[in-house]
């Protein structure tokens, strides 16, 4: 599949992501959103979406929500909530919404909605702990 309009290849190097991708995201004026085309590959043995592939992008949005405009930021999940209500289909493309609920000094607290079309798929929320910078090691070291 080309990627949908508007949207753009994730290019951050993460070994997991890129084996169960490409996945995409994009910064508009209706905010942060991701998406991915749901192939035979993100298929469970009765032919629709894994679950497993809707939380693994589940926490993709959620960690790139959490450190979206933080130059150099990193981070890992703590906490991933999901409550499913309808299966994906192979051919959909699946998107995400996700937004920072409350970003405190190393806990970001994020939730989103996954659809495919105006079907909604899985709600998540998570909490991720930031990642100090190399610079701030450094000045950790010092003090």
């Amino acid at each position: 599949m080309a990627i949908p309009e508007g949207y753009q290849k994730f290019e951050f190097i993460d070994p997991f992501e890129e084996h169960v991708g490409p996945l995409w995201f994009r910064d508009g004026d209706d905010g942060l959103r991701f998406a991915f085309e749901a192939t035979d590959t993100h298929a469970n043995t009765a032919g629709q979406g894994h679950g497993g592939m809707l939380m693994t992008f589940a926490d993709f949005a959620l960690c790139l929500a959490a450190i979206h405009g933080l130059a150099g930021e990193r981070c890992v999940t703590v906490s991933l909530s999901c409550e499913f209500t309808a299966p994906g289909e192979v051919g959909d493309l699946i998107e995400s919404t996700a937004e920072v609920v409350r970003r405190g000094r190393s806990l970001t607290f994020v939730r989103g909605v996954i659809t495919a079309g105006d079907r909604v798929l899985l709600n998540y929320s998570g909490i991720v702990k930031r990642l100090p910078r190399p610079d701030d090691v450094t000045r950790r070291d010092e003090g």
